[in-house]
């Protein structure tokens, strides 16, 4: 309820509320925002706020003015600020709210500054829960820390990783001509839905008796339909024999049977621009990423990538019973490229562009229907997935950019403010996904990955006050820093933990 009220309180503005500092109430900005070049925005008098709603806007403020006052500071840096509010939210608009792409009538207003696929270094509004496109994230740019570099015998180019996956050799049973066992076809599909889709959620339990038919009436020989049944045999084969690290060297890894003869269907699937064509490159995908062929991989992200940017410019177009596939390829699209471009200095394929235009998953419909289906349709880990992964981007933009903050100083509210924002996640995931955190070992595989990406979020979150200390050996006798440190070794070790048992 809101109720008449005068106080003099609400001379104060929003930024000076949040930070709980006194404001001089002086128009149009007062001197803190002044200073900080911040947006000053006085509450309307008159207005008293229940603790509802009060809540509500702490929290709001919290996240917004901290982070806007850190790109305000940062305004000229290649973070392109405009004069709106930067979206912040942990997800995207969700399907009740927004619908793909809204839906819109006006295409045009759709399509992305700088368009398709848009290689060159061009202005991301004020989405900062996208992977900068110049950062100091990646691991290799450890090894070039004071101290640090001094311990390793041979300097490192940070692009040393994409060098050497560029001068590895390609898979030569790709060349071969296919020859598939389908004698386990159902283990492997069934084994597929029980331990693989859980991860990805981008095959329809509902609609997948009806693909399988399609495919087996093409001989598993032509047609997108072949290629994903394929791609999922693959998977689901995988799936069954646990890490790729286990294999024997020289041994052909589970499900390349599978995957030489989903590929030798690739090519036309390469000019076709529909969903399922996108469908069975992020698929491919994924199995490569099994294979621990990351470049491989992202070429055929950036092939989905560029299926995706031609259906979402003109969203009207998609049938309305593949929209929601279109969303769950596009986040799993979006996920797997932030991934990439965290360790590898490779360029964007420009399908950031839409994020804050396409709804979150929502549910099949054959769930509704009460379709017979093969497994479950999952969302809660993928979701969970994409909102932690915004977190990290956030991170990436705030601490890792070219340059973002680097004293510990104006590093205290940005870090405090996302360190706050993964409990707020953490505290967010519905009671089976939330994992504990005791230092015994996770039987549960989706608790114990959420689990690591926890405390590999918090080791990138506090990691800059390492390099702060490595730089200036005095700085550690700050006991502010010196926590922050300690927060940051301290998951950095969790994160070894039970890893010969795993």
């Amino acid at each position: 309820m809101l109720t008449p009220y005068v106080d003099f309180h609400c001379r104060q503005c929003e930024v000076c509320r949040s930070r709980k500092s006194r404001c001089d109430g002086s128009k149009p900005k007062c001197k803190l925002c002044a200073e900080l070049g911040a947006e000053c925005v006085y509450r309307e008098p008159g207005v008293k706020l229940d603790a509802g709603d009060k809540l509500i806007l702490e929290q709001l403020n919290r996240i917004e003015n901290l982070l806007q006052i850190n790109l305000a500071a940062n305004q000229g840096s290649g973070l392109h600020m405009s004069q709106s509010s930067p979206s912040i939210s942990n997800g995207t608009a969700s399907g009740g709210d927004q619908a793909l792409l809204s839906n819109s009538s006006n295409t045009a207003s759709t399509i992305p500054n700088g368009g398709l696929g848009t290689w060159v270094r061009v202005p991301t509004g004020t989405n900062i829960s996208t992977m900068p496109r110049c950062h100091t994230n990646a691991t290799m740019h450890l090894l070039q820390w004071p101290l640090i570099r001094d311990l390793v015998s041979t300097p490192y180019d940070p692009q040393i990783l994409l060098q050497l996956e560029m001068d590895r050799e390609p898979l030569h049973t790709l060349t071969k001509t296919p020859c598939v066992d389908l004698s386990n076809t159902q283990a492997y599909i069934q084994a597929y839905f029980d331990r693989v889709n859980i991860w990805y959620a981008c095959v329809n339990p509902y609609t997948w008796r009806s693909q399988y038919r399609t495919a087996l009436s093409n001989g598993f020989r032509e047609g997108p339909e072949s290629c994903i049944v394929l791609l999922v045999l693959a998977l689901g084969d995988a799936s069954l024999r646990g890490s790729i690290s286990r294999i024997v060297p020289h041994q052909e890894p589970p499900g390349l049977q599978y995957f030489t003869a989903a590929w030798s269907l690739l090519p036309g699937m390469i000019t076709t621009n529909n969903v399922l064509a996108a469908q069975c490159h992020l698929l491919a995908a994924a199995y490569l990423f099994y294979l621990v062929r990351p470049l491989e991989a992202w070429n055929l992200l950036c092939t989905a990538s560029t299926k995706l940017q031609l259906l979402l410019m003109a969203p009207n177009r998609i049938p309305q019973k593949q929209r929601e596939l279109v969303e769950r390829i596009y986040w799993n699209t979006l996920l797997f490229e932030s991934d990439l471009l965290a360790e590898l200095d490779l360029p964007h394929s420009g399908v950031v562009q839409f994020e804050e235009n396409v709804g979150l998953p929502g549910g099949f419909e054959g769930e509704e229907q009460g379709q017979a289906r093969i497994g479950h349709d999952d969302l809660w880990y993928f979701l969970a997935e994409i909102a932690l992964r915004r977190l990290l981007n956030r991170a990436s933009q705030l601490i890792y950019s070219k340059d973002s903050v680097s004293s510990t100083t104006s590093l205290e509210p940005v870090v405090a403010e996302l360190d706050y924002q993964l409990i707020q996640w953490y505290e967010g995931l519905p009671p089976p996904l939330q994992f504990p955190f005791s230092r015994t070992m996770l039987h549960d595989p989706i608790q114990a990955v959420l689990r690591l990406r926890f405390y590999a979020c918090k080791t990138i979150i506090y990691r800059p006050y390492i390099l702060a200390v490595l730089e200036n050996e005095q700085a550690v006798l700050d006991p502010a820093v010196r926590e922050c440190c300690h927060k940051c070794l301290d998951a950095s070790v969790r994160q070894l933990e039970h890893i010969t048992e795993q």
